[in-house]
């Protein structure tokens, strides 16, 4: 499941894809005034559709004053399917482009390879298990609040979800976090893990796992 924003000023395309996409149980935000995007907040999607001919904002200005604030995939739904255009598109930062004659497997199929494929290294902000973390501020937040963590907790939170899956050991977490050169040692993570839990437990969220004899995860 993922949250994909679309933004095309055809309604009944709109519907469309929202139709299509939630089969696959993504959640979808439909924009139909495109003027409306750029103050949007983009580290709550996974993915962005974009229409390129629209009135007042065309997709392509609309690509260029987002794509340093959007961390995901961008792609165009266009009409326009000369080489040009389709160069111009992804030389403004899209990742790829769907003609609008596109079928719904099409679509679904273009979208979820999207998702799968994309490692590109998160600068502003990034979601997993539902929490987001603002990269820049150091904040995280859930369910539409912001989580008291202190520094190294939000540090801890943030190395594990960045490598959601992967096992750590205390050491390795401490390492990351702190450095060589900590004043303390790993049996600190423990205690940090407990008072992350109880923060997150509020929130009726549990993503870090303990995986016995090794370490933690982020599931």
């Amino acid at each position: 499941m993922a949250r994909i924003l679309v933004v095309d000023d055809d309604q009944a395309m709109l519907q469309l894809i929202r139709r299509v996409l939630e089969k696959d149980r993504h959640l979808v935000k439909l924009v139909f005034d495109a003027n409306t995007v750029p103050d949007m907040d983009f580290s709550k999607y996974d993915l962005i559709l974009l229409d390129i001919m629209m009135p007042g904002l065309d997709g392509f200005e609309l690509c260029r004053r987002i794509r340093s604030r959007a961390d995901c995939p961008i792609i165009f739904l266009t009409a326009k399917t000369q080489e040009n255009d389709i160069v111009r598109g992804l030389g403004l930062g899209a990742d790829d482009y769907m003609s609008k004659s596109f079928g719904t497997a099409e679509l679904r199929a273009r979208v979820n390879a999207h998702l799968r494929r994309d490692t590109r290294e998160k600068k502003n902000a990034f979601t997993v298990s539902g929490i987001v973390f603002q990269l820049n501020a150091k904040e995280a937040e859930a369910q539409g609040k912001k989580l008291l963590f202190t520094k190294s907790e939000y540090e801890i939170c943030e190395y594990l979800a960045l490598h959601h899956g992967q096992t750590f050991t205390r050491e390795q977490i401490y390492e990351a976090v702190f450095g060589f050169d900590g004043e303390s040692d790993s049996s600190v993570i423990s205690t940090h893990i407990k008072n992350i839990r109880g923060k997150l437990d509020a929130c009726n969220m549990a993503p870090i796992e303990t995986v016995w004899g090794v370490g933690y995860k982020w599931v």
